[in-house]
């Protein structure tokens, strides 16, 4: 039986211990700011980046990993005899899984998955993938078992505010405005067959009434819920909003796990701070 590495890029953001638990190992995403290349949760945090911006109206860029990045990356461990099992940041969202399958067009037995998602959307994929692991299934079949699984991942957020979206042109300073002055909080949903982000419903009030209003119309609008697990993840915020939504949870659900994790660099510089999510698995 052949020897499999199970990895991930940075924007999993499953957490220390659970990326301990289960084995997973990390690429980070290149993170540029005020001129200087970071690499993502390594040298710089989301409050590094928040507060660049409080204290001197600066945002950073990211970068995908690039081709020979992955090359660098996968080639020790294939040399030492492994069968490697990659998932990638949601290919409609970066150029990260392109290039790990150019990487891997270069080496045997590395299984480049487009994840079709972003955060713990990813990082779900990774769980599964490390129960098959375990089960004894091949490199081959896990990434083909990712492919028709990925579909069955459900991620989306609530935006506190549209600022970090404006001044990094995702959307315009006038739609930034508006939904400030409104208080509109809107959901941020990931369309799991591409991991294209859309606007889906838009709340209006402050996050201790909104946030327990997106949870309840989340989890209802789907009718046969995976309760093995669910994330709440956020980019930074009060603890006692993620208490909040996880009574909230809990009030629709009973899941065996919750946990919580915090998004990496890469999502969080995209949505700014105070955002956050839930993300779970339906049945087939």
């Amino acid at each position: 039986m052949s020897k499999i590495l199970l990895s991930a890029d940075s924007t999993c953001d499953l957490g220390a211990q659970l990326k301990e638990q289960h084995q997973v190992h990390y690429y980070p995403f290149h993170i540029i700011l005020d001129g200087k290349d970071y690499q993502d949760n390594v040298d710089i945090t989301p409050q590094d980046i928040f507060q660049a911006y409080y204290d001197r109206k600066l945002l950073p860029q990211t970068a995908a990993i690039n081709v020979q990045e992955y090359l660098d990356y996968f080639t020790p461990f294939v040399e030492q005899g492994y069968e490697i099992v990659h998932l990638n940041l949601g290919g409609a969202l970066s150029s990260a899984h392109q290039n790990c399958v150019l990487a891997a067009k270069e080496l045997p037995g590395v299984y480049p998955v487009d994840s079709c998602n972003l955060s713990t959307g990813i990082g779900h994929l990774v769980l599964d993938a490390s129960d098959w692991i375990r089960q004894g299934l091949s490199a081959a079949e896990v990434a083909a078992r990712l492919e028709s699984r990925k579909s069955l991942v459900h991620a989306s957020f609530i935006l506190d505010t549209l600022k970090f979206m404006s001044a990094g042109g995702r959307c315009s300073s006038i739609t930034a405005l508006g939904a400030n002055l409104l208080n509109i909080k809107p959901c941020i949903e990931v369309d799991n067959t591409s991991g294209a982000m859309h606007v889906g419903r838009k709340y209006r009030g402050t996050l201790d009434k909104v946030l327990p209003r997106y949870v309840k119309d989340t989890l209802q609008s789907y009718e046969k819920l995976n309760t093995g697990r669910l994330f709440i993840t956020h980019s930074g915020i009060d603890e006692s909003y993620i208490a909040l939504v996880k009574e909230a949870v809990e009030q629709e659900a009973s899941f065996d796990n919750i946990y919580i994790t915090q998004a990496s660099c890469t999502i969080s510089c995209h949505c700014g701070p105070n955002t956050l999510g839930i993300l779970f698995e339906t049945e087939e």
